[in-house]
């Protein structure tokens, strides 16, 4: 199991939590707030005509959804070259920082009206987010010594309670700025949260001085990667195989779709980075790592089919929902906060119900909940189906639809995320800590683009046929990972039954 040399037993608590985990508390939540409200209006600014008072780019939707897809896939992509810059130059504390500073540069760009501005602070929002986020996850486990991990646990609830509020936030008001005022005005305002989190990360530094630097390899010589981590693919014959298979399948794909081959063969490094790792370890090291990359195909279903939120699920609030409550029209924008709302209502309940249940001695492993959070997710697109049902015969669908399918994806969400992060600071070895957690992130990125080209795809099929499959598929997805659960854990070699022990 991964260890913390940064944990000390004699920090300042705040609610039995050291105080550190609420400076990164208050950190992400700005940034998900800058983030989430960017993200609210994107799409419908994207499809917005390009004449009138509040202009857009007047996209296509089919051509939207397609930049969605790309835009939100970079940003958690990144996450894999920042993680290796912390682990491997300038620590997790250090990125934190220098992302932090990108991010802001990248919204303040953003509120300029100008295309090149759009398309230069999309640019610097990746490389900020990919500095920052996988980063100041890690931080979170970090501040936690080994035999804490029930503690550990809580802590990335409460952190994941930060992300919500930003989220719940900034859709609200983002995206009431963003449509009613002016697109600009809103990319302005997500940017002004962004520069208030970084303030708060630069003032709670004293606080996290033990978290976050950089860990120095402290093995045997002859156990250590003698060289930088590109050069070393090419060190072992499994990497070696690994990155070329990759590489030439991206080049084969390239001349029928450049951008998906050009995607391919770039994710090529990543798959020999993965082997690299993976060769690093000793024998209960390489079975941990090898869970953990099986677990990211379940992260890429999961926000595969829950990142429709931001890009299909937006779209069809704004044109095919029913937004009036009297003389008022909901904006579509607001949609994108229910999900977060829910969450801040329901985290307590759902993660007391995982306690309980285990308490009952029934299966309560991060990867049972994470499966278990893909089907109910999954249920959430039925009702969906059914708004596709009923607009198809009365013009316009119920808000309720929307309601009860975020509903549920938050109840899905709340099984699988938060202990999904949790999940690898367990597992991962703590010299490669920054990139797993960015290869979490890199998992995500996928998804968000897997659900781009769902929502490019619902424009050729219909709806109805789009939310109806991902629910069916989701569904037989987590019930076979819940066939799979026992050599699954196995492979963990204990890695969650420290907490039962020690907690």
């Amino acid at each position: 199991m991964a260890s913390n040399p940064f944990a000390i037993e004699n920090q300042k608590t705040v609610l039995g939590h050291p105080i550190g985990l609420f400076i990164l508390f208050l950190t992400e939540m700005w940034e998900r707030f800058s983030y989430y409200g960017m993200r609210a209006i994107l799409v419908l600014y994207l499809i917005a005509e390009d004449v009138g008072k509040n202009a857009g780019l007047g996209f296509e939707e089919k051509d939207a959804y397609v930049l969605y897809g790309w835009y939100t896939m970079f940003v958690y992509i990144a996450s894999i070259p920042g993680g290796i810059i912390a682990d491997k130059i300038i620590g997790q504390k250090k990125a934190v920082f220098i992302g932090g500073m990108l991010l802001v540069a990248g919204h303040s760009v953003l509120a300029i009206e100008a295309l090149w501005a759009f398309y230069a602070g999309l640019s610097l929002i990746v490389m900020g987010v990919g500095m920052l986020k996988p980063n100041i996850s890690t931080m979170v486990g970090g501040l936690y010594p080994i035999e804490e991990q029930n503690k550990r646990d809580m802590g990335f609830y409460i952190f994941y309670m930060g992300i919500n509020l930003g989220a719940a936030s900034a859709a609200l008001i983002v995206g009431y700025v963003g449509q009613n005022i002016g697109w600009h005005y809103g990319f302005g305002l997500a940017g002004i949260g962004m520069a208030i989190g970084q303030l708060t990360y630069w003032y709670g530094q004293r606080f996290l001085e033990n978290v976050g630097n950089l860990v120095i390899d402290e093995r045997d010589e002859s156990k250590k990667l003698k060289s930088n981590v590109i050069s070393s693919i090419f060190k072992s014959l499994n990497s070696t195989l690994g990155f070329f298979v990759t590489f030439f399948l991206g080049l084969y794909i390239f001349f029928d779709a450049w951008d998906y081959g050009l995607l391919i063969m770039c994710l090529s490094f990543a798959v020999g980075i993965a082997i690299v790792v993976y060769n690093d370890g000793n024998r209960v090291e390489k079975d941990r790592i090898l869970v953990t990359y099986l677990s990211f195909l379940i992260i890429i279903v999961f926000w595969g089919s829950f990142e429709q939120a931001g890009g299909l699920l937006n779209v069809y609030a704004a044109q095919k929902t029913d937004l009036a409550i009297g003389n008022f029209l909901v904006p579509a924008s607001w949609f994108q906060s229910v999900n977060a709302i829910f969450i801040l209502i329901f985290a307590t309940v759902v993660g007391s119900f995982w306690v309980w249940w285990k308490n009952r001695g029934k299966e309560s492993s991060s990867l049972f909940k994470m499966a278990i959070g893909v089907i109910i997710m999954g249920w959430g697109f039925f009702f969906m189906s059914a708004a596709s049902v009923e607009y198809e015969s009365e013009g316009l669908s119920g808000m309720h639809w929307l309601i009860l399918a975020y509903l549920f994806h938050t109840i899905g969400e709340l099984c699988a995320s938060p202990v999904s992060l949790s999940f690898i600071t367990k597992l991962a070895p703590q010299r490669w800590m920054a990139f797993m957690m960015g290869a979490y992130f890199a998992s995500t990125g996928l998804g968000n683009k897997l659900a781009g080209f769902l929502g490019e795809k619902a424009t050729e099929v219909g709806e109805f046929s789009i939310f109806t499959g991902i629910a069916i598929f989701c569904t037989i997805f987590g019930l076979l990972v819940l066939l799979l659960i026992k050599p699954l854990k196995r492979l963990t070699h204990g890695a969650e039954d420290l907490s039962t022990q020690n907690g």
